[in-house]
């Protein structure tokens, strides 16, 4: 039976905090005069100002209780019922416009309790507002209720005074049985997210975590919601317990609740029209439109929710999309792309500048005696149009999935492949090194998109979008150990002769067939394909990696000297993707340490830690990088000599100009297709809907920093005498 309480009118807008709440000598409105601050100044209403609101068809319970601002005009307020202590700010004969949309500055046809309001505000058609802080130049129109309760905790994960613990927000990331669970909370980070889902058996660091939020919010009730100014909100119906920043837009929402709107002059936020958002938090610039559907979940900075898609119980990160699919229980690093009605994402965590398909179904994990399947995805993550995956399984960075049924576990430890399902053969295939064999450019395009796309105004963690980088190069030096027990194996060998057939005469292994083991949890065979050109590909991957951190760098060194020095720290390490920013094991564990130890007690400390490992992060990937190329060589710091950093060089620029090179054709293929070219009536036409080759701009400025990166290396050359 539903609960409806009667209780006098004259309660309605007082008694917002209950006595055992309220501290010693303190009101209710202790909290939001705290809020509100003292910079405006009020006065009662004049008797002649109480005359024309009531001629103007105004109520109030008490006159006494109302407050204006000195150039408050009585006649822009008509029809409207006040109730508690209400604050009005200046009301001016303006109007006010944005998007066409023009009204009045006043109150009109509205029922107000305990609010304040800035100056020259519009209130119109406000059926019940109440316990609210509205800024300056606000609009509020055509809404049915907007409210705040004593206990309004705005998407935050804590609880108030008097709660039970069982009303708390959880959010279930990475694991549908809850097994991951953590706390959202505004300004609530990627890497936050990503240490607390792991290091699950570490309860002093997990107990941290849980002490970070409580402290970060104050327990006491009272508190009320916050619209900045400048904020425009029309045409919704429900929004409660909402904290809304300035330079918003709501327009058209169905429900809002229990969610804090972060959004500014510099990066407004927007809310359209049938979304229904409920337990969460919405960063700085994010765009929320068309019949979204979110619940329990935390949405970063210029993220997007588009047409009708549906984020519950998940982390979005930074500068990602999602778009009419549906994504339960997953933890997403920044740079995510996912469109179309048909994907479906669940139990995951999926490590950034990903791209999911139409179709693709990375669950449902019931495909188990219990629902606590996860799969873990690398930078670069891409399955492809209608691919089905089964939990548990794990993917190395730029992994491109080929459209299939993928009915057993996989364990893809090869960075840049493409894997097949191959239905025919009954088999597995992996092809590594696709993007640079066949479509380098879209690979190249994507890492410029992501740089060029990064909205972020706090950059707490560097987010690396380069797809050489610390976690792929790793990457390789695992692929290039699985070659060479598979080529060994493939000849009746050891490791060691394959890797001796690989570097001599890998051109004789082209016709074999290389198996590869632990990819697949079943008995049919995996086959590596291409391996006799993906094994020196690979290794000249990592030279360049390393030669292009150097030239990067190559100021810091006076000479040869100093950098054989500088080896000398150079070696190969793990590195942790901590949300999008790329941090060596050793400090990831450092921090933790110090997280046990409260040398780090706050999550705006642990940010500063970010910030300071990100500061160090070009000289930590240097070290890395010329480690990487010790280790491939086996070279020690005292026998690299100039001869042989000289022919690194030049090999690092061959490789990148056959890299620049293979922009351009993997490009030019989509000009010369005659099934492309036959919906055009002419060469003229397709040039006029898609642009010219010649003309395009990426393809252009990686030409030029070919051109650059030779430059760079006469450069270090001529200063280190090479």
């Amino acid at each position: 039976m539903n609960q409806i309480l009667k209780k006098p009118l004259s309660q309605l807008g007082y008694q917002f905090v209950e006595g055992p709440y309220l501290p010693k000598g303190r009101n209710e409105y202790y909290l939001r005069d705290q809020q509100r601050g003292s910079s405006n100044v009020y006065r009662k209403l004049k008797a002649g100002e109480i005359e024309t609101l009531v001629r103007n068809d105004n109520t109030s319970d008490d006159w006494n209780q109302i407050f204006v601002d000195n150039d408050f005009d009585p006649q822009l307020v008509q029809h409207c019922q006040f109730y508690g202590i209400v604050r009005i700010g200046k009301l001016e004969p303006y109007f006010l416009e944005f998007h066409n949309l023009r009204l009045p500055v006043g109150l009109y046809y509205s029922t107000i309790a305990s609010c304040d309001i800035g100056d020259n505000v519009v209130i119109h058609n406000v059926n019940s507002l109440s316990h609210y802080i509205i800024g300056n130049d606000v609009i509020i129109t055509n809404v049915n209720e907007m409210g705040v309760t004593d206990h309004s905790k705005f998407g935050n994960g804590i609880v108030k005074e008097g709660e039970p613990e069982s009303v708390r927000i959880w959010l279930e990331l990475c694991n549908e049985n809850g097994g991951r669970s953590v706390l959202p909370f505004d300004g609530m980070l990627p890497g936050d997210a990503w240490l607390w889902t792991r290091n699950r058996a570490d309860e002093a660091l997990q107990n941290q975590f849980k002490a970070f939020t409580e402290k970060k919010f104050d327990k006491r009730r009272g508190y009320y919601g916050e619209v900045g100014d400048r904020s425009v909100i029309k045409n919704c119906k429900i929004i409660k317990d909402t904290k809304i920043g300035t330079d918003a837009y709501l327009k058209g929402a169905n429900k809002i609740k229990n969610v804090t709107v972060n959004s500014n002059a510099a990066a407004p936020t927007q809310i359209g029209e049938g979304c229904e958002i409920v337990n969460g938090i919405i960063g700085y610039g994010c765009r929320l439109f068309y019949g979204v559907k979110a619940v329990r979940f935390v949405m970063a900075s210029h993220s997007q929710l588009k047409y009708g898609a549906r984020l519950i119980n998940s982390y979005l990160g930074n500068n990602a999309t999602i778009s009419c699919c549906e994504v339960l229980n997953s933890l997403i690093f920044p740079a995510h792309e996912q469109h179309h009605n048909n994907s479906f994402l669940c139990a995951a965590l999926i490590l950034g500048q990903s791209n999911m398909a139409a179709g693709a179904t990375i669950g449902s994990n019931h495909n188990s005696r219990g629902a606590d399947g996860e799969i873990i995805a690398g930078r670069g993550f891409w399955p492809g149009l209608c691919v089905s995956l089964k939990h548990n399984s794990m993917f190395a960075s730029f992994t491109l999935i080929a459209k299939g049924n993928y009915m057993s576990e996989l364990n893809i430890t090869i960075p840049f492949s493409l894997v097949v399902n191959d239905e025919h053969d009954d088999m597995l295939k992996i092809m590594p090194g696709y993007w640079f064999l066949h479509n380098m450019y879209a690979l190249a395009r994507n890492a410029w998109k992501y740089v060029d796309r990064d909205r972020r105004t706090d950059n707490s963690q560097l987010i690396e979008y380069d797809y050489l980088a610390p976690d792929s190069v790793e990457e390789i030096f695992t692929a290039l150990e699985l070659f060479e027990t598979a080529v060994g194996k493939a000849i009746g060998k050891d490791r060691k002769a394959g890797r001796a057939l690989l570097m001599e005469s890998p051109a004789k292994i082209a016709g074999m067939e290389i198996l590869a083991e632990g990819c697949e949890n079943s008995s049919r065979k995996t086959q590596l394909l291409k391996v006799d050109k993906a094994y020196p590909l690979f290794r000249k991957l990592v030279t360049l990696y390393a030669m292009r951190n150097l030239v990067k760098e190559y100021a810091r060194f006076r000479d040869f000297g100093e950098l054989q020095s500088f080896l000398k720290q150079c070696r190969r390490s793990a590195w942790n993707n901590v949300g999008g920013q790329l941090i060596p094991e050793d400090r990831v564990n450092d921090i933790k340490q110090r997280i046990r130890k409260n040398k780090i007690a706050s999550w705006d400390a642990l940010h500063d830690a970010y910030r300071e490992t990100g500061d160090k992060y070009e000289e930590d990937k240097l070290r890395h990088a010329l480690g990487c190329l010790l280790d491939l060589h086996g070279l020690k710091a005292s026998t690299l000599t100039p001869d042989a950093l000289r022919s690194f060089l030049t090999e690092s620029a061959e490789t990148l100009a056959t890299i620049t090179d293979n922009i351009f054709k993997s490009r030019e293929k989509d000009y010369l297709n005659p099934f492309r070219q036959m919906t055009y009536d002419s060469p003229e036409e397709m040039e006029k809907v898609v642009g010219k080759l010649e003309d395009n701009s990426f393809i252009q400025q990686t030409a030029e920093e070919l051109k650059g990166y030779k430059k760079q290396i006469k450069d270090v050359v001529k200063q280190w005498q090479l």
